[in-house]
Parts: structure tokens; sequence; C-alpha cells
């Protein structure tokens, strides 16, 4: 059984949180890209480039990225024997820009570890930042978030889930011990 531990407006105000510290931290916002990671990431890096227009006026660009192919967790391949690349959707060129990589919960660290191979594969940034939602620790690779909405401990046992309005149809975060 699933228990909410965040919800809609702790979410919201989360997010506004990141958004100043990114503004703070960077001193404007002239040079930054939101980019997030399929899926959840994708929807809190619009959100958060929403909320910075709302702020500082504004824009700036969002991209997506699938990681699929760049996961070490992940070998599968199509009847065919092709390995599935369903590539980026980055609308500006990346080079020598502040990349700020959104997702929605870090764990391991490894779905960051694949999306900053896949990032490099499209240029060269001259910074790349890390903005989570939710950072429930377990790291097994040394990645550290500059910016995190809530820290969430949990047990290995148990997983995080994210639902935003955009996928989900509800805004909220719970956590549900795994059989």
């Amino acid at each position: 059984m699933a228990r909410e531990v965040v919800d809609a407006m702790t979410m919201r105000r989360a997010l506004t949180r990141i958004t100043y510290e990114i503004i703070e931290q960077n001193k404007g916002v002239g040079n930054l890209v939101f980019i997030g990671i399929k899926t959840r990431g994708i929807y809190l890096a619009q959100r958060l480039a929403q909320r910075l227009k709302q702020l500082e006026g504004v824009d700036v660009p969002v991209g997506s990225l699938d990681i699929t192919l760049y996961r070490d967790d992940h070998h599968a391949i199509d009847v065919q024997g092709q390995a599935k690349l369903n590539g980026a959707d980055i609308p500006v060129d990346i080079n020598s820009k502040h990349i700020i990589l959104v997702d929605d919960v870090l764990f391991t660290g490894r779905t960051v570890r694949a999306a900053l191979d896949a990032l490099m594969d499209q240029g060269r940034p001259a910074k790349i930042s890390l903005a989570v939602l939710v950072d429930r620790g377990h790291r097994e690779l040394p990645i550290r978030p500059d910016f995190v909405g809530k820290n969430i401990p949990t047990a290995l046992d148990e997983q995080v889930s994210v639902a935003l309005e955009e996928h989900d149809g509800h805004d909220g975060i719970s956590i549900e011990k795994l059989e």
C-alpha cells in the first residue's frame, strides 16, 4: 500500500524553491538550458522553465533526453537485434551552455550517469548541473544533485513514485514497500 509523503502544494513549493536556487546560483539565466530525463523529468523541466519565466521574464529552452540506449542495467534489443535509440529533443545547440539536467527521483545515480553520456554525445556544455525533485539516497556512483526539492530517506525495499498532473492526472509523491 502506497503512502503519500508529498502532496501537490508541497511539490509546487519544492519546485519554486529549486527555481529560486537556480536563479541565485547562476547570477543570471541567459545561458541556461533545462533538459529533462524522460519521462517525468521532461515535465519537471517544463515546470521549472515556466516558473523561471514568471519570476525573471526569461524564456529558458527546454529539451528532453531518452537515455534507454545508455543505461548499463538494460540491454534489451528489439526483434531485429538493433538497439533502440530514441535520442534527444534539444531545441538549441548545447555547446558552451549551462545545462540543468532534471529528473524526478535520484536513487543509485545510474540514470544520471546514462544521461551524462547521452548529453555528451549531443555536444560539449560549459557546465552541467543536476536538479531532482526527490533524493532518496542509496547512491552507487559518485553523483550528487545541485538542486533538490525533497530529501526522502528510504529503505532499499521501498519504491518512490512521483505522480505529475501532465502524465498521471495528479501531483504527489508516494512511497510503497516492494513485495
